[in-house]
């Protein structure tokens, strides 16, 4: 008679919510789609539309041409750029070709870019907090003359840099940074150069900070979290720090064949959430294959409930 296999171990799941795409991922996919539905395949996209693997694979299935700069989309081709925002010379050189195109920067992102405008036009010098070499740390400083802007990137940068005029200083934030990381860095320029002008309210947007939220939440209740997102994507790799900071162990994975099951040995509270530009069928997929090794019970843990709709751009709204 044959031994009965052994029963999988238990494994209770807590979901974060809110999770997964924001309104301004949403929209910069749907902008592709609907250029393509519009102008025909291919439609060609400026960098990545959002930092997902799957999705832009889902739109080149579909016809889009992901190219890193403007030179290598021909002429007489529709080109979309990235909703993380460009340098102003990047349409300026688009309308120089003759090319159309369409704009998916993330309006969060351009609400950043106008204040940059208005704060050099008032003769400050920015202050930028974000990651050097980030797509939309690269569109910002690209909104204003060369040398109004320097990079601020940590506490140390923070407490380090010496202006040239502290009394006409402004800070501006990249829109996918760690909450925490930023309020300390934030201090310390408030501290030393207590006449800095702060944005018109919070640069990180409600995504990142309701997605942060979420994890801390989770993170008091589980002994490891799954991120699902890319390596490139500031969101996501904000939401494993922010688990490791609560004392819990934390991977991020792009998909479920990435799931090292050695590292869930002995888990039996497992948190599970995903960066901002990762849709919600590889969390899907992620629950569907640790349930071939688990005896899984789900619970989703909400935190804040989103309803954020952004409008398409008027060239495509009628498409």
């Amino acid at each position: 008679m044959a031994e009965a296999s052994a029963p999988f171990p238990p494994l209770r799941l807590l979901i974060a919510a809110p999770r997964g795409f924001c309104a301004g991922v949403d929209r910069a996919i749907r902008i592709v789609e609907l250029a393509i539905q519009k102008y025909g395949a291919p439609v060609y996209v400026r960098h990545e539309i959002v930092h997902n693997r799957y999705v832009v694979d889902s739109l080149k299935a579909k016809g889009a041409i992901f190219v890193e700069e403007l030179d290598e989309v021909p002429d007489g081709v529709p080109v979309v750029f990235s909703a993380h925002g460009v340098p102003k010379a990047v349409p300026h050189k688009a309308e120089e070709r003759g090319l159309e195109y369409v704009d998916a920067t993330c309006p969060l992102v351009s609400k950043v870019h106008r204040q940059a405008e208005r704060l050099v036009a008032d003769g400050r010098h920015i202050l930028f907090i974000g990651h050097k070499g980030h797509p939309e740390v690269i569109g910002t400083f690209g909104q204003v003359p060369e040398g109004r802007m320097t990079l601020v990137e940590t506490v140390a940068d923070a407490e380090a840099i010496e202006p040239a005029d502290p009394q006409a200083l402004a800070f501006l934030t990249q829109t996918t940074l760690s909450v925490d990381d930023t309020a300390a860095t934030i201090a310390v320029l408030q501290r030393r150069f207590p006449s800095i002008q702060a944005p018109r309210g919070e640069d990180i947007c409600y995504a990142t900070s309701n997605r942060q939220a979420a994890v801390k939440e989770i993170a008091a209740q589980c002994e490891a979290l799954l991120v699902i997102g890319a390596p490139n994507s500031s969101n996501s790799l904000r939401l494993a720090e922010v688990g490791e900071r609560a004392g819990v162990k934390a991977q991020l994975i792009q998909r479920a064949t990435d799931i090292d099951f050695d590292w869930l040995e002995g888990v039996s509270v497992l948190g599970i959430t995903a960066g901002a530009s990762a849709p919600e069928i590889l969390v899907r997929e992620v629950v569907d294959l640790i349930a071939t090794r688990f005896t899984v019970t789900e619970e989703q843990v909400e935190t804040a409930r989103e309803n954020m709709v952004f409008k398409l751009p008027r060239i495509l709204a009628a498409a």
